[in-house]
């Protein structure tokens, strides 16, 4: 009994592992590099969006072209293998999806999307304390606060010395 548990136990793990490996050799394959990485994915108008590939393989050059941000020019990275280009969404351009398509000799295409999204956030970020004009109330506030802390830090610290003296 024992020993059919041990060969079900082995006869298992050798399966997994013989499903695992054609999922891993196809990871290896050049298609898995046929990729295009663009960043950011979520842009805002007047914003530079970079496209970085390794589906060109050993090409130095590629062409590009954004439905949004037009022509633009793929070349050699800091690593061998990698092209990348960069283009800007124009600053009139309205929320959507764009679609970025890199092409490189001999024959390869490939084409990917991003997002374009409204107009970056600008100025300010509210913390919801109220206007400006009322900074003076929060800083009474604070203060009476901070008087009462050191109050208490006081009256904690002459116990301790009136106990360590009797």
């Amino acid at each position: 009994m024992r020993n059919t548990r041990i060969g079900a136990g082995i006869c298992l793990a050798i399966g997994a592992l013989a499903l695992s490996a054609p999922a891993a050799a196809a990871a290896d394959t050049p298609a898995a590099e046929q990729t295009l990485r663009i960043h950011p994915k979520k842009a805002s108008p007047g914003s530079k969006v970079t496209v970085t590939t390794r589906a060109c393989g050993k090409e130095t050059y590629g062409k590009g072209v954004s439905e949004a941000g037009g022509d633009f020019h793929l070349f050699g990275g800091d690593r061998p293998g990698v092209l990348v280009g960069e283009f800007e969404i124009p600053a009139g351009t309205g929320p959507g999806i764009d679609t970025v398509t890199v092409k490189c000799p001999p024959r390869i295409k490939i084409t990917d999307i991003y997002e374009i999204v409204g107009r970056a956030p600008t100025g300010g970020v509210d913390a919801g304390f109220g206007a400006p004009a009322d900074q003076g109330t929060q800083l009474a506030a604070g203060g009476v606060l901070l008087a009462g802390a050191v109050a208490g830090g006081v009256v904690r610290m002459r116990r301790r010395t009136a106990a360590a003296g009797a």
